[in-house]
């Protein structure tokens, strides 16, 4: 279990730095006045993501595998870290969710209603709400987790000696 610090720790990096960027979009504006953009600005979180995912493969490979790192070693290490953020999603998410911007679901509802994305006021709360952004953030966070393990894990592999 002692292998799995590294991991632990840059799973919390990672919430940590969603949590901050859901913050930021809440100060900017984006949950609110400008939640028009939201929908946009909010897939620039993929750059922060990578990076942290990067950063945790490198020092997975310097301070636990002295520096050899194979792609299946980055890779298990890459999942691990997804599967410590994806059981966790459903509490970020009710931080996110209650804690950091509980006037998101309103906001965005109301916008949704006003620019007929959803035509009733059902369809609309059925979709912004915890339970099923807890859903998304668990299906999300699996999937481009993995995704971004399995490329990351090329390229902070060792390379093969000749």
């Amino acid at each position: 279990m002692k292998s799995r610090i590294v991991e632990a720790k840059w799973a919390a990096i990672f919430i940590a730095t969603m949590l901050v960027w859901m913050l930021l979009e809440k100060l900017t504006g984006l949950h609110s006045t400008h939640i028009d953009k939201q929908q946009y600005l909010t897939m620039l979180f993929a750059v922060p993501a990578i990076l942290v995912y990067v950063l945790a493969l490198r020092d997975k490979k310097r301070s636990y595998y002295n520096g050899q790192m194979t792609y299946v070693q980055g890779l298990v290490s890459g999942v691990i870290i997804t599967a410590i953020v994806t059981i966790l999603s459903p509490l970020s998410q009710w931080v996110i969710s209650y804690v950091i911007t509980p006037e998101y679901f309103p906001n965005v509802i109301a916008y949704s209603l006003k620019t007929g994305y959803f035509k009733t006021l059902e369809e609309a709360q059925a979709y912004f709400s915890y339970r099923n952004f807890a859903i998304q953030s668990i299906v999300w966070s699996l999937g481009m987790g993995i995704a971004t393990s399995a490329v990351v894990a090329i390229f902070v592999r060792s390379k093969k000696k000749s």
